[in-house]
């Protein structure tokens, strides 16, 4: 798939296992899984890592497939829910960093650029996300 603000191709990456069945070779229960889970949420863990850690440390390759839950599910039910918005936050602080690196320097055309494509990113998903009611309909993105 391509890139969306580019000519580009995106990169590539591991994708999601088809299988919906938790592997024959896997010795973990659902309520270990869901330990570990939680742990990790305690810890101040994203949801993102938490399902990379559950990939790459434990061979889980999908949490949903061994305790018939998504990871927010388990959070909302362990009450340890991290952010709900996960890729917002990551994209207000991409561009906090950016607007730094233009205090530092003023003329960097590029970069500025990227600035602005960021905060468009950040407005859309703003709108839809409070279009879903996650966030308040007074919800605006202020850099200030």
């Amino acid at each position: 798939m391509a890139r969306l603000y580019s000519h580009k191709r995106g990169k590539s990456s591991s994708k999601r296992p088809i299988s919906k069945k938790p592997p024959s070779w896997l010795r973990m229960t659902g309520d270990d899984v869901s330990a570990i889970v939680t742990k990790l949420a305690k810890e101040g863990r994203s949801k993102s890592a938490i399902g990379a850690i559950l990939r790459d440390q434990h061979g889980i390759p999908l949490a949903k497939a061994v305790t018939g839950k998504t990871i927010s599910q388990i959070l909302r039910e362990g009450k340890a829910e991290a952010s709900r918005t996960e890729d917002l936050d990551n994209l207000v602080e991409k561009a906090r960093l950016i607007r730094e690196h233009l205090e530092r320097r003023r003329s960097d055309k590029m970069i500025r650029h990227s600035l602005q494509l960021v905060e468009s990113k950040i407005r859309r998903l703003g709108r839809y996300y409070v279009g879903k009611g996650v966030l308040p309909p007074t919800w605006r993105y202020e850099y200030r």
